[in-house]
């Protein structure tokens, strides 16, 4: 399975003009893999192995003692065991080796301190102080080739906030770069798995630009935007009380015209003048939709053909049990995604605990698991009652009972 990473490198690559054949020969992948992924509009979602290690519960606690003093998989084997580990020391071994393989990736695709237009930008955010009685953030994103600035306070640190403030930096910019780079923050890369968070990859496959991140204790340089923000911090915050958020981005948009035609103490060109050769290399917003920010969720298709969200049940067709799916829940509609693929939609649970779903999918269910007769028998019965209203095929919603009530039908 090719990580989301991987895919973002080889999308990343045919941008740039790399041949087919080169792709395969820089990442060890074969040619028709290749060309399979290249015509992906998102990357396959990771199915996670059925059973569990019994090294996972440890980890965590192998990868900080690895990465912070090179501890070999001997002595760290050791120091689990007293933790209460109870595998091998092969399964240690094999661990740490997928970690070193990371690493030289990690290492291969470090980016270079000067970037091509349009390439690179960078982006973080920090505490700046209290708004409206709130804490506040100041978030930035900055172009690495121009130096051009983008500058949002919000008054969260969630991951859609985050989403919200690039959406309005490309806004602002008129297109998106090929590649962010960010800290290890939480809101883009799990802390524990270590891989990116399904929302903000499924947000960088839609404006089709890809992540990078620093790796925990070997920071690669992100300089710009650290540099960035302390600008910001003197020459804008510095000094200045707002009485609203919408007061203080009000004073940021003025702010970044000035900030960005001054003479930049690294390049010696305005951002301004030097955005003019960048901005036809970043990708057109114009030809993409607005990213919908909803809340999504990963989550596995139960065998009884439902996910469970925010307390409720919603079906989706029983061909995808044990799938993983995403699901986005907005106000008033639940959508069950395979990829870009739209496998269920729903109107929202009216209270939690609800069980919703589409006949549909419990007729191809019980097709799939009730023997046929005692099926024919149901359905006969069914027929010589009085229809209910909530038993019409076409309302979306009707709520039902868990499958496992009708257990009897077995019997």
């Amino acid at each position: 399975m090719v990580r989301t990473e991987q895919w973002m490198d080889i999308k990343e690559l045919e941008r740039q003009g790399v041949s087919q054949r080169q792709i395969a020969r820089q990442t060890g992948l074969s040619r028709n893999t290749v060309a399979r992924l290249l015509n992906q509009k998102v990357p396959t979602a990771f199915q996670a192995p059925e059973r569990a290690s019994k090294l996972d519960p440890f980890k965590p606690f192998v990868r900080q003692r690895w990465e912070t003093y090179a501890l070999s998989a001997t002595r760290l084997f050791e120091d689990i065991q007293a933790q209460g580990y109870s595998g091998s020391v092969n399964l240690v071994q094999r661990y740490l080796r997928s970690l070193k393989e990371q690493q030289r990736l990690d290492a291969r695709a470090t980016v270079r301190f000067e970037t091509a237009p349009g390439e690179q930008a960078q982006a973080d955010w920090a505490y700046t102080r209290d708004i409206e009685g709130r804490k506040a953030y100041v978030f930035v994103l900055v172009l690495s080739f121009s130096r051009l600035l983008y500058v949002e306070l919000t008054d969260s640190m969630s991951l859609p906030a985050l989403l919200r403030c690039h959406q309005n930096a490309f806004t602002f910019l008129g297109g998106v770069p090929q590649r962010i780079l960010y800290d290890n923050m939480a809101q883009v890369r799990q802390v524990a798995s270590r891989t990116l968070n399904p929302l903000m990859a499924d947000f960088a496959a839609h404006y089709g630009f890809s992540v990078r991140t620093h790796r925990p204790y070997r920071p690669r340089t992100k300089g710009k935007v650290e540099r960035a923000i302390s600008y910001v911090e003197d020459n804008f915050l510095n000094g200045r009380d707002f009485d609203t958020l919408q007061e203080a981005n009000g004073h940021a948009l003025s702010w970044m015209h000035k900030a960005n035609s001054r003479i930049h103490g690294t390049t010696g060109e305005k951002p301004v003048v030097l955005f003019e050769t960048e901005k036809s290399k970043l990708a057109a917003l114009d030809r993409l939709v607005p990213y919908v920010l909803a809340q999504h969720f990963n989550r596995r298709v139960d065998v009884e053909s439902f996910v469970q969200v925010a307390r409720s049940r919603y079906s989706v067709p029983p061909e995808y049990i044990g799938q993983q799916v995403i699901v986005v829940l907005g106000e008033q509609k639940v959508t069950v995604r395979l990829g870009q693929m739209i496998i269920a939609t729903h109107r929202i649970a009216e209270r939690p605990g609800a069980c919703v779903a589409d006949p549909d999918h419990v007729t191809a269910l019980w097709s799939k698991t009730v023997p046929q007769e005692v099926l024919e028998a149901a359905r006969a019965g069914k027929s010589s009652q009085q229809r209910k209203p909530e038993d019409e095929p076409h309302q979306l919603t009707p709520q039902v009972r868990a499958l496992s009530v009708y257990a009897e039908l077995f019997q």
